[in-house]
């Protein structure tokens, strides 16, 4: 007897694609090159002295202690790397975000810290669970709004606002805390004034030159690592902080985060949902651009839905264990590129690095500079700059390059969502625009070429007396359609001869809507009036399907639609008797 075929022999397979659609790094993990191993440790390596101190200074800025910004990074870097998409992608706290997080959370706290990580932990929960719906509803098509020049435009802003954030704590000034322009003026009036510390500018520019050196001269060397374990040397060993009053990281707080869920009351939370939907939509914005950016770099795909699945649960994550929300690092996914990075091994290095850190040895990044970390932050934000692509938008299509610099503008003056929802509006109106004022042609034979072609282009093309081919090159709708009319007759008014039809090469039409139809109506009662008949050439079966639906179809006539010009030609010649004549 044949042995039963066991019901369950599909379901291996099935559980497999199902772990690799929600698991991406267990796939990646799987096919895992030994030759990459040193490449993310040292990666890893590199990325902990940046992610510990910029964690600890978005949680200052946020009103947070500086403890939850250390929980708010391990977390999400240990989620990130089984749910993410991106092999690169650093997960963290992010200065997009602190600025909201302190506008929502410090009102409702009334000055108690412990109840401030509480709501803080919510609104992580809230946004994480924004993110999760909109990946499970497959809003990442909405991804697909943003195009080229609002990917260049968002990440020239990010750097330009990193940049200049940056070069007080490069200097070893203070910073003023505001926003862009003011951040900038600050910055100037402390340099006319000469208050810049000697020893402090001396480590971050030395620090900055050594690791842009370091890349062009000796790229196999982690240039990040290597110049900010020099000025960590030199701050330690010569006692810069307390002879020279050199900024340092300081002594890091002990202890690794504990499960505790956020508690807050109902109207808590409902007065924290506002600001949840605006961290998710900044949040799914920063990653959508980053993940695509990066991804691009690499030649791989990522699955925007599934970036904001692994992004949702990484803010829950960070919200039960004593974070905040979190997203995309603009400023320490390019430390780990430029670090060598090639898979998420390298956020789980950082992770543990900054666990171990914080279970045997806190004090082991104290001295370091503030200076040297802004340095190296500045060199990965000016490496994921594209000033280049911008520049090629400049030489081939000026409107694009326009939509690029209102996003970076946008961006780094008003705020992400602000910024990329303005550099879209625009972006839309353009295209809306070109529909509204398309272009039309009226076609002719051109003597040895196969077709009819645009007589505008082709000065020697014949055009046939009594007929007049119209070409119309976008969707006929409500903001286009009395256009398409004065177009088409004032051809009519110019053709010479008395006109028998009016063909319209329809092809490019995908579209017909009501405000249309209604007018191709009137249009063919007018053209009757003057004896004249309308006729279809190449129109879609869809758009046909429309007119059918709206009774046109009939009323045109099924034997004037034609697959093809030629075939309408045909007809009108068979018709009329006329030859080819010139115009």
């Amino acid at each position: 007897m044949t042995a039963p075929t066991s019901s369950t022999s599909p379901v291996l397979p099935a559980l497999a694609a199902g772990a690799r659609r929600w698991f991406p790094g267990v796939a990646v993990l799987r096919s895992y090159q030994r030759a990459w191993l040193a490449k993310d440790l040292l990666a890893g390596i590199a990325l902990t002295a940046v992610l510990a101190p910029t964690g600890m200074g978005y949680a200052a800025a946020a009103g947070l202690p500086v403890i939850c910004g250390l929980y708010a990074t391990i977390l999400p870097l240990l989620v990130y790397a089984l749910l993410g998409p991106s092999r690169i992608l650093v997960l963290g706290p992010d200065s997009a975000l602190a600025g909201l997080i302190a506008a929502t959370v410090l009102p409702l706290a009334g000055g108690n810290t412990p109840h401030a990580v509480a709501l803080a932990g919510m609104l992580a929960l809230l946004s994480g669970a924004i993110g999760v719906l909109g990946g499970l509803a497959r809003v990442g098509v909405i991804a697909n709004l943003l195009s080229m020049p609002i990917r260049f435009g968002y990440l020239n802003g990010i750097a330009l606002t990193v940049l200049v954030g940056q070069l007080p704590a490069l200097l070893g000034l203070p910073s003023s805390g505001g926003s862009l322009v003011e951040e900038a003026q600050a910055l100037v009036r402390e340099i006319a004034r000469a208050r810049v510390p000697p020893a402090a500018g001396a480590i971050g520019a030395g620090c900055l030159l050594a690791i842009v050196a370091l890349r062009r001269w000796k790229p196999g060397l982690p240039a990040v690592l290597v110049a900010v374990a020099a000025a960590t040397g030199l701050s330690a060993g010569f006692d810069l902080a307390g002879q020279a009053g050199v900024p340092v990281v300081g002594d890091l707080p002990e202890g690794l985060p504990q499960w505790r869920f956020p508690r807050a009351t109902i109207e808590e939370t409902l007065a924290l949902l506002p600001g949840a939907l605006a961290i998710a939509m900044v949040s799914l914005a920063d990653i959508t651009v980053l993940s695509r950016t990066f991804a691009k770099r690499s030649g791989q795909a990522v699955d925007s839905s599934q970036e904001f699945i692994a992004l949702g649960v990484a803010n829950i994550a960070a919200g039960v264990f004593q974070g905040f929300c979190v997203s995309g690092s603009a400023s320490r996914t390019p430390v780990a590129e430029a670090a060598g990075a090639r898979t998420q091994l390298t956020g789980l290095v950082g992770a543990g690095c900054i666990a171990l850190l914080l279970v045997a040895a806190p004090h082991l990044l104290s001295a370091i500079p503030r200076a040297a970390l802004a340095a190296a932050v500045i060199t990965a934000c000016l490496a994921l700059a594209d000033f280049a692509g911008t520049l090629r938008l400049w030489r081939l299509r000026r409107s694009e390059f326009a939509i690029s610099l209102v996003c970076m503008f946008g961006v780094a003056l008003l705020g992400v969502i602000p910024g990329i929802f303005a550099a879209v509006g625009i972006a839309l109106a353009s295209f809306v625009w070109r529909s509204w004022r398309p272009y039309d042609a009226l076609l002719g034979h051109v003597p040895g070429v196969p077709g009819f072609h645009d007589i505008s282009r082709h000065p020697d093309a014949d055009v046939i007396p009594g007929l007049v081919l119209f070409r119309w090159d976008a969707p006929l709708f409500f903001a286009n359609a009395e256009t398409f009319r004065e177009h088409l007759l004032r051809a009519v008014a110019q053709s010479p001869g008395t006109t028998r039809w009016v063909v319209v090469a329809a092809e490019p039409v995908t579209d017909i809507d009501i405000t249309a139809a209604d007018m191709l109506a009137e249009l063919d009662r007018d053209l009757h009036a003057r004896d004249m008949d309308l006729v279809f050439a190449e129109m879609k079966g869809p758009v046909k399907d429309q007119l059918k639906r709206y009774g046109l179809f009939a009323t045109f006539g099924h034997e004037n639609f034609h697959p093809t010009i030629e075939q309408a030609v045909d007809r009108f010649r068979a018709a009329y008797g006329t030859d080819t004549g010139a115009r």
